[in-house]
């Protein structure tokens, strides 16, 4: 029989982490939440960074096992980061102080809009990361003021973007097996589950070829 996929989300204590948990389960795999940095790499078959809180405290929580979790994700450890948890895959931001994982290059921003924050549906568009393409997922929830600008090295990562209120900013991102998006997919109705289930699948085969 084989043994169930083993998620781990990191909660940098900032809420409720419900949805995303149900979300996950309803894929089929076992779900451990982990307060420790160093801790939600190890034993794991897939890493979860969520989209709830602000920067500054989540790059708090993350300082004492940043380099242990960098260095895992580098390797090759499956991670979805959602919202913050995208954020967090970035080098800084102007949200407050604190340094992100910086496996991908660039600066958080806040968005350049007469709307902010950007709360509910939004389109998505060049996406080409194959998982976002077999969900359906074309149409996505956010709530977001701040958004990821990617160095010009980086760009190359961004897998879909958005445009709120004529600032374009990427929707997602993609380095190897690091996947990151602004939006919310546990909240994105039936595509952003099927999403976040062919992140798991991702996942498991991942775990099957090694």
């Amino acid at each position: 029989m084989t043994q169930a996929l083993r998620v781990t989300v990191f909660d940098y204590g900032a809420g409720n982490l419900h949805s995303l948990v149900k979300a996950i389960e309803a894929g089929g795999a076992v779900v451990q939440v982990e307060t420790d940095p160093v801790l939600a790499v190890r034993d794991t078959d897939a890493l979860i960074l969520p989209g709830v809180g602000a920067f500054a405290p989540a790059a708090e929580r993350l300082a004492p096992g940043r380099e242990v979790m960098r260095e895992a994700l580098l390797a090759g450890l499956p991670a979805l980061g959602i919202c913050l948890g995208m954020q967090l895959l970035f080098d800084g931001s102007d949200e407050g102080p604190g340094q992100g994982l910086g496996v991908v290059d660039g600066q958080v921003t806040k968005l350049v809009a007469a709307q902010i924050p950007q709360i509910g549906w939004n389109r998505l568009e060049d996406v080409t990361d194959p998982l976002l393409v077999a969900s359906g997922l074309d149409v996505a929830y956010y709530a977001n003021s701040f958004v990821c600008r990617p160095t010009a090295e980086s760009v190359p990562f961004m897998s879909a973007w958005s445009e709120h209120d004529g600032d374009r900013f990427p929707a997602s991102v993609r380095r190897g097996n690091i996947i990151g998006t602004q939006f919310h997919p546990e909240k994105s109705s039936a595509p952003g589950v099927a999403f976040v289930r062919a992140f798991l699948q991702f996942a498991a085969s991942l775990r099957s070829a090694s």
